[in-house]
């Protein structure tokens, strides 16, 4: 067998060759004769060299050889032109013959990765790599089956070899970024970790769109150097004969000792709670196969019985609060412990098994996780579809759970995996127990349903959960009802009227016929709102107001008529920021289609003293809808005259000529432009002495097409 260093040489060497014939069939080819002759005679030197045989060239295709009874070996200095014709011709015979065996062992060599492939996948990993390694016989620079046959040998755990592999990988594309990512995992299972970490960074600097995959490779090689150095502490203090360590282990025995009653494992089991007060305890711990308790039948019968008694209901709750002491801050402790499968199969058993103490400290164990992203990647890995359903119904509770339980909800929502597990059991679990909880607002605990509310509201990014809820008529009229209740309602329910304005704003992002059914009520209740005394309700009403409208020309008839547009003038004007983008909104669908609203405006709005300020805010959608608003009040009599003397052209000649960035906001401005001058010349000199006439003569198009 070839020593490494051997393969290596032999291996550059191979590479040299292919570098060295390329560059020999250029010189043959070059116009130069001075140049093609230094190539003929470095050909013939060669040739004169190699002594090897036609059958070891088919075995070893990286060798160049040419039919040398066409090569003038006759020693003279010069080769005739017709012999350097020749000589070419076989020489490039040569190369497709080359080329053709390439072909034939690079099938042989696919087919072979496939079977090692095969083989992997049956998690036979000694056949895939043999299969892998023939492969490599037939063609040594293939870089997949390095990579391939390094990720075998990580699973039977010889690092070393694949790192090796990896290498050779390397050799073939020095950009190979599943050679980083395996050398990595072998350098990190060997606790090499500042090689590791260098592997890594590699990757990042080949494909910078991978940055997760780095954070998440970086993350593992940090906690496995933190767990090494707890490890090496423990063994420390163990070997200086730490009392901790041996009252860990002795009451780890006393637990997994069969045959004593309950009580007796429940008293052990929370005495080594009280011992694991330290992190080195934790380590103990952890080395001592503390998380294994669940082999004893009588602990783990505890544990899993569906209808406990009293005393396995002790046992239970000491069992959680040793957990708790066990993970607290420890992230390795805290993944061997859901690596328990009972543990992550009993987890939502036990938050609906109806006993509080269990659920208090089960929610307790569980905020250990959700309150760091490690934490909540490892739930994350559990099946967490019946979790939104079980957790939000702890708004029930009177105590302290359903604090909990929101703050554990509201962990999870920005995951991922949370979000596309909860779209399972969403709408024939999660929904009508929602529409039951906004319909009894006033017997739950407000504030931990406003949090609820708001929850859904965050998960309502997720494209699918939010049709699911926009489409539901009872969710709809459930958020309703609660509306109805705001008038006067205590400071616990205005915090659920709030986040179920604002979950309806996220959900009008949709668009279907149960909105356009609901617009008119929708639209009408947040007109009420609009005069309520907590600000933060009236910038939302105002915000569902611009976004439900659009979907229903009866609900702007209606909001006109109740003196929206009187409304909206009044919160322009205060100039709040995020009130006013929502008022401004509103307003250009109101004046869009309906001329009382149009006429609202213009006499609420004296010389278009708002809109004008408007034009110059620093938000383009703003200055977009009031341009539009004032292009549909130009269309009234007298609304144009009414901004002589104003800087209007300059304004919307200032967006119309291209300082907004965005298309509709040029396009809104050049028709109110256009309209301004076509209903009102005596603005014309203004335009033409800023040199708009251009701008002019091109909104027209846009004024006879609107």
């Amino acid at each position: 067998m070839l020593r490494d260093e051997d393969t290596e040489a032999d291996f550059q060497r191979f590479l040299r060759r292919v570098d060295d014939v390329t560059n020999l069939l250029q010189g043959l080819k070059s116009p130069d004769s001075a140049v093609q002759e230094k190539a003929i005679a470095e050909t013939e030197k060669r040739l004169r060299e190699q002594g090897a045989s036609r059958e070891e060239e088919e075995e070893e295709e990286s060798r160049t050889t040419v039919n040398r009874t066409l090569i003038n070996t006759s020693g003279t200095p010069r080769v005739q032109a017709a012999d350097a014709d020749g000589f070419l011709a076989a020489l490039e015979q040569d190369a497709k013959e080359r080329a053709q065996r390439r072909r034939r062992n690079e099938q042989l060599a696919n087919a072979l990765k496939e079977q090692g492939n095969e083989a992997f996948r049956a998690g036979d990993f000694a056949l895939a790599i043999q299969r892998y390694s023939e492969g490599l016989q037939k063609l040594r620079d293939k870089q997949e089956l390095y990579t391939n046959r390094a990720q075998a040998y990580l699973k039977l755990r010889e690092y070393e070899k694949a790192i090796s592999d990896c290498e050779w990988a390397l050799k073939c594309n020095k950009s190979c970024l599943k050679a980083y990512f395996l050398m990595g995992k072998a350098h990190l299972a060997l606790q090499h970790f500042s090689e590791s970490r260098q592997c890594y960074e590699k990757m990042l600097q080949i494909d910078p769109q991978k940055e997760n995959l780095f954070k998440d490779c970086m993350n593992e090689a940090r906690l496995e150097e933190k767990r090494l150095r707890e490890e090496q502490r423990a063994e420390r203090e163990l070997q200086a004969g730490s009392v901790a360590a041996a009252s860990i282990q002795k009451l780890l025995q006393s637990i997994s000792t069969p045959g004593h009653p309950l009580p007796y494992y429940t008293g052990a089991i929370r005495l080594l709670a009280a011992a694991l007060n330290s992190c080195t305890g934790q380590t103990f711990f952890r080395t001592n196969k503390g998380f294994s308790v669940l082999r004893s039948e009588a602990v783990r019968g505890a544990f899993c019985a569906e209808s406990k008694s009293p005393a396995e209901v002790e046992l239970c709750v000491s069992l959680l609060l040793l957990w708790q002491a066990a993970c607290a801050g420890n992230e390795e402790n805290q993944r061997l412990l859901l690596a328990q499968p009972e543990v992550g199969a009993q987890l939502p058993e036990l938050l609906s098994c109806g006993t509080a103490q269990i659920q208090r400290e089960t929610l307790a164990l569980i905020s250990l996780y959700s309150e760091h992203e490690e934490g909540r990647r490892l739930l994350g890995r559990q099946d967490l579809s019946r979790w939104l359903q079980i957790l939000m119904a702890f708004v029930k509770c009177t105590d302290a759970r359903a604090d909990t339980a929101m703050n554990i909800l509201s962990d999870l929502t920005g995951e991922e995996r949370f979000q596309s597990q909860c779209r399972a059991t969403f709408s024939t679990d999660v929904l009508p127990l929602f529409t039951q909880l906004l319909a009894c607002a006033r017997q739950v605990q407000q504030a931990a349903l406003a949090r609820a509310v708001a929850v859904l509201g965050s998960l309502c990014a997720d494209v699918g959960l939010r049709a699911q809820l926009a489409q539901s008529r009872e969710c709809w009229q459930a958020c309703l009802e609660l509306l109805d209740g705001c008038p006067g309602a205590s400071p616990g329910y205005q915090q659920c009227v709030f986040a179920v304005l604002g979950l309806m704003m996220n959900l009008l992002l949709e668009s279907n016929g149960t909105i356009q059914d609901f617009a008119v009520p929708i639209s009408g209740r947040c007109l009420a709102l609009l005069s309520h005394q907590d600000g933060r309700i009236v910038t939302r009403a105002t915000g569902v107001l611009s976004r439900v409208l659009p979907a229903s020309p009866s609900a702007v008839e209606e909001v006109v008529e109740g003196g929206v547009v009187k409304k909206m003038l009044k919160f322009l004007k205060a100039g709040g920021q995020l009130t006013s983008s929502y008022a401004i909104k509103t307003l250009a669908i109101c004046t869009r289609s309906s001329s009382r609203a149009q006429q609202e405006l213009l006499k609420g709005d004296k010389r278009f003293q708002v809109l004008l300020r408007l034009l110059q805010a620093g938000d383009e959608l703003t200055v977009g809808n009031a341009a539009f608003c004032l292009s549909q009040c130009l269309l009234l009599p007298g609304a144009a005259s009414s901004l002589l003397g104003s800087s209007v052209v300059q304004l919307l000649l200032r967006q119309a000529g291209g300082d907004a960035l965005r298309s509709s906001v040029q396009h809104n401005s050049a028709i109110a432009l256009g309209r301004l001058c076509v209903a009102e010349p005596r603005h014309i000199p203004q335009l033409r002495k800023l040199n708009g006439l251009a701008v002019l003569n091109s909104s027209m198009k846009h004024v006879h097409s609107s």
